[in-house]
């Protein structure tokens, strides 16, 4: 573990007594696109929030240490130290700054919109991002890059027919939702594994517009503490 790291752990435990009145803890990955996800979120909802990277790759993985699996038991990121409690999973800290700091609302109030803002969220949270995460993809060898291409681009065929019914400026309508919170590292993704984007017109032009938004910006891998410095922006 990483002499950064453990300060932060036994500053956030320091702070237990006092776990509603100190700025959340996020534990990050610079690229990692579950991270990224809960990243914009909190800069939409204008919290801020202390950072903990966690690196993925150097010691052998980071979260795979004992005094990470005590934040969580999973050992993945990210992870989220908020209001006494701690969350994993990024849809579900996702719902809970919603629940908890609705204003700007990231889930619209119509029901079948929703609706639709989960399903399409889902369809990327569940259905390409686990397919090709950095676990799985240590298990293919040198077929990794094949491997994620032939995911990503799967889900993205669907995910194109729906977002041509679903989408405004945004993945649905022309307010910024949950949805466009996990499409954006999804199509960083792509673009790393050097998927051909050019038949998901409708992706890729959602994503240039999100990408111009301060808070997409401000959370973007290559703007991140941990961010190596030849990534940097």
């Amino acid at each position: 573990m990483c002499a950064a790291l453990m300060k932060v752990f036994a500053k956030t435990s320091l702070r237990g007594r006092n776990a509603f009145s100190v700025a959340p803890v996020l534990y990050s990955y610079f690229r990692s696109s579950c991270s990224w996800r809960v990243r914009i979120a909190l800069a939409l909802k204008g919290v801020a929030y202390d950072q903990a990277p966690v690196n993925l790759v150097k010691d052998g993985g980071q979260q795979l240490s004992s005094e990470f699996q005590s934040v969580n038991p999973m050992q993945q990121v990210p992870a989220l130290k908020i209001d006494g409690i701690t969350l994993s999973q990024s849809l579900a800290i996702i719902e809970y700054l919603e629940e908890t700091r609705p204003d700007p609302r990231i889930l619209p109030q119509d029901p079948k919109k929703r609706a639709q803002v989960r399903m399409i969220s889902d369809h990327i949270a569940s259905g390409i991002q686990p397919l090709q995460n950095l676990a799985v993809l240590q298990q293919m060898g040198e077929k990794k890059m094949e491997w994620a291409q032939r995911c990503i681009s799967r889900g993205f065929k669907a995910l194109e027919q729906t977002l041509q019914e679903t989408a405004g400026r945004y993945c649905v309508g022309d307010e910024v939702s949950m949805a466009d919170l996990c499409l954006v590292p999804q199509v960083y993704n792509a673009e790393r594994y050097k998927v051909d984007l050019a038949p998901y017109p409708t992706i890729r032009r959602i994503n240039k517009a999100l990408l111009e938004l301060e808070e997409f910006k401000t959370s973007h891998p290559s703007r991140q503490p941990d961010t190596p410095p030849e990534l940097k922006a």
